[in-house]
């Protein structure tokens, strides 16, 4: 097949849909499909380089730098027209991604929607907290809008699926987990290494005990809960002088938790790295020994997997999309609020060895169904149904 992805954020950027895009874009070339990828750009031209069309786009800085575009730009258009297309995947809402529905509909060829991001967790950045019940029910409408003018609709867990129908989406929805390469997390001698090196870099110790909190700093991301809930654990059990608190990432709230680490005097127990290079994420995970979350906006979570696969213990915040990810007390351990943190952390910093070797060996075998193998089939399912209902 000849398929364009449509995404208003890629790698370089550090995102879950970025980093869900370049799977997906790779995962179709590694099986032989034409793949392209259609973006945004901070540059002020066009351009069409391995197979990623870029389009200018304008930088807002106060949603991490994501990049709006206008929604037609008839030189990609002319590009894409002349690549055959047989579908497009829409992954986001925005410039791009109504660029992807234009295409589809002058080409006349189908298009699937990804619905990635539940935007009713961020309408603060352009409300302040004013007229929010107004600006959520825009962005239902909004969302509702995408879907159905969709050929094939993918929600990455359950959690999605129901808000799609809570906003009155009545087209059958394909439950589609985002797969991920494996190998890439799975530590061996060499990375283990190299992590070990890395881990000094940022002034830790190898004897250190780092609890990694990993991704976009922004306020839906609740790491708030986490800085809080460390500095009540510090205070509840004084004893632990060994286990440092490391952000990797950058985002808008980074400045409001470092005061608030300063606020608690726990500043010299909490790093933040910032923002890393892809390729260096799967050390950061290697080199922890916690895989700390709060977040309640994910869609599907794919850094506890990506976590997991490091053979890293995961200990996050109940959510309705973890069901089917992490089985507590089995793959991983969940806690509800802030008040609970400081002693599920206790818990299990102090677990016996074999329980933590059991628990790392549950996880891994757990992660399975989210292979890239198995993301693969169930894509390509979509895809047919897609060009079938377009016949």
């Amino acid at each position: 097949m000849n398929i364009a992805i449509f995404s208003d954020t890629y790698l370089p950027e550090i995102n879950g849909v970025a980093v869900s895009v370049n799977s997906l874009f790779k995962l179709l070339k590694k099986y032989g499909h034409n793949a392209y990828v259609v973006t945004t750009s901070s540059e002020k031209e066009i351009s069409f380089v391995d197979d990623v069309i870029r389009i200018p786009g304008l930088e807002l800085k106060k949603l991490y730098g994501y990049k709006a575009s206008f929604i037609y730009n008839e030189k990609a258009f002319q590009i894409l027209k002349k690549l055959n297309l047989d579908l497009v995947h829409i992954n986001t809402e925005f410039g791009i991604s109504q660029f992807g529905f234009i295409v589809a509909s002058k080409l006349g060829i189908p298009s699937v929607y990804t619905y990635h991001t539940m935007y009713e967790d961020y309408t603060y950045y352009a409300t302040k907290g004013y007229f929010d019940r107004f600006s959520k029910w825009a962005i239902r409408e909004f969302d509702k809008s995408c879907m159905n003018r969709a050929t094939e609709i993918i929600s990455p867990s359950e959690k999605t699926k129901i808000y799609i129908r809570s906003v009155g989406v009545e087209k059958y929805i394909n439950v589609v987990p985002t797969g991920f390469d494996f190998e890439r997390f799975i530590p061996n001698q060499e990375k283990i290494e190299k992590a070990k090196e890395m881990k000094r870099k940022i002034g830790l110790n190898d004897s250190d005990r780092m609890l990694l909190c990993l991704g976009r700093i922004a306020k839906e991301k609740s790491f708030d809960v986490i800085i809080e809930g460390f500095a009540d654990y510090l205070n509840k059990y004084c004893n632990d002088i060994s286990s440092y608190l490391v952000f990797v990432g950058d985002g808008p709230a980074r400045s409001e938790l470092e005061n608030l680490t300063v606020k608690l005097k726990i500043n010299d127990r909490v790093k933040f790295v910032g923002k890393v290079d892809n390729s260096l994420v799967p050390y950061y995970y290697i080199m922890s020994d916690l895989f700390l979350n709060a977040s309640i906006s994910e869609t599907q979570g794919l850094t506890f997997m990506e976590a997991m696969a490091a053979n890293l213990l995961v200990l996050c915040r109940f959510d309705n999309n973890l069901v089917g990810v992490i089985d507590n007390n089995k793959t991983g351990f969940f806690f509800q609020e802030v008040n609970d943190f400081k002693d599920k952390l206790n818990y299990v910093l102090n677990l016996d060895q074999k329980v933590q070797d059991q628990v790392r060996k549950n996880a891994f075998e757990s992660i399975d169904c989210f292979s890239e193998k198995t993301f693969y089939y169930n894509i390509i399912e979509v895809y047919k149904r897609a060009l079938r209902r377009s016949w």
